[in-house]
């Protein structure tokens, strides 16, 4: 299957005013949930993002090992579109014909000269783009998923099933900037522990290997995976990586590769290993959970594309990737399991 990569420029709406996205409702609650961002100036925002761009010692060289010929990446490497964007960039990914391409709106008047948006697409969804006269096959060129974006400064990942409702450029001022942290990403919107989150992915047959998950949470307990509690400097063990923001630079890259390492030993599920990631790795990331909130206001989230049968394309993949093992995670919480004192603890039974 080769990638391909769409580079557009967005035609959604522009704001021309210098001030910027007071959204409608707005409301006190929603300033002290923390929503203040949406007062912003536009054009201070834009200025201190373009002096941050201008000025960041981030290199490209850390990242070197990612160019390398064709036969590396499974396909053509002109990287001409990828290097002409050098400060903020919006990435964002189809498979399968999963999703629609949905325009962010309320974008400032400057922000499409000073904002990269990229989509990668597999072979499926670029037919259905071009039989739907959505974009022109000629107009794409070959890249590999994997071959990142290392010399740009900031960057954007949203989820197929999002719509930005919020300049790009505002999100990377307020939530990272701001905040000084090297990532930006929301809290789960149900889930505090990492255990949660692998008893409904086993539950809701997010992923049917069950044995797998769970070899792969009492690999994670016997290697010092801890319950969240309010001791971490964390609201939260479980993301929501719909929206992730990130300011790249070394953390980050070191992050993200222990991270893509956790995947591919195990399963795609990138919240289960968040946590674990996150809490072992030196030097620490900083990182901004934001508020459940905040990523509601920011994005709408639609469903993934139905398929003649009424089901989606990702419930379709998942029936054909893996059986079904087991019922549960853990049966009976058993008492001989690594992650014994995790879930007593988790359940505030422990008695250490």
């Amino acid at each position: 299957m080769s990638l391909q990569i769409i580079s557009f420029r967005s035609s959604s709406d522009s704001l021309s005013s210098p001030t910027l996205l007071l959204m409608a409702n707005t409301s006190d609650n929603d300033l002290i949930n923390g929503l203040w961002f949406l007062l912003l100036d536009y054009w201070m925002v834009l200025n201190e993002i373009l002096h941050l761009c201008q000025n960041s010692s981030v290199s490209s060289h850390a990242l070197r090992y990612m160019k390398g010929n064709s036969k590396n990446f499974g396909g053509n490497l002109n990287r001409m579109a990828m290097d002409s964007c050098h400060g903020v960039v919006v990435v964002s990914a189809i498979f399968n014909d999963h999703d629609k391409i949905r325009q962010p709106k309320s974008l400032g008047s400057k922000t499409r000269d000073n904002v990269c948006f990229f989509m990668f697409v597999d072979d499926v969804t670029l037919k259905r783009l071009d039989h739907h006269e959505i974009i022109s096959r000629n107009s794409s060129h070959e890249y590999n998923f994997t071959d990142f974006f290392p010399i740009q400064k900031f960057s954007i990942w949203v989820d197929a099933k999002l719509q930005l409702m919020v300049d790009p450029l505002i999100l990377i001022h307020a939530l990272v900037v701001s905040e000084k942290v090297d990532m930006a990403i929301s809290k789960h919107p149900f889930f505090i522990q990492t255990m949660e989150e692998a008893l409904a992915t086993a539950r809701w047959k997010k992923w049917k290997d069950v044995d797998g998950l769970r070899n792969q949470m009492e690999t994670y307990c016997e290697n010092g995976l801890q319950p969240w509690t309010p001791k971490k400097p964390y609201p939260s063990d479980v993301p929501d990586s719909a929206l992730i923001l990130r300011k790249h630079g070394l953390n980050n890259n070191l992050f993200s590769c222990l991270l893509f390492n956790e995947l591919e030993a195990f399963n795609p599920r990138d919240q289960l290993p968040f946590s674990y990631v996150r809490d072992h790795m030196k030097p620490k990331l900083r990182l901004n959970m934001f508020e459940v909130e905040v990523f509601e206001q920011v994005a709408v989230e639609y469903r993934h594309n139905l398929k003649k049968d009424g089901t989606t394309a990702g419930e379709i993949s998942s029936l054909k990737r893996t059986k079904r093992v087991a019922d549960d995670l853990f049966i009976n919480s058993s008492c001989c399991s690594k992650c014994h004192n995790y879930l007593l603890e988790m359940w505030g039974e422990s008695h250490d």
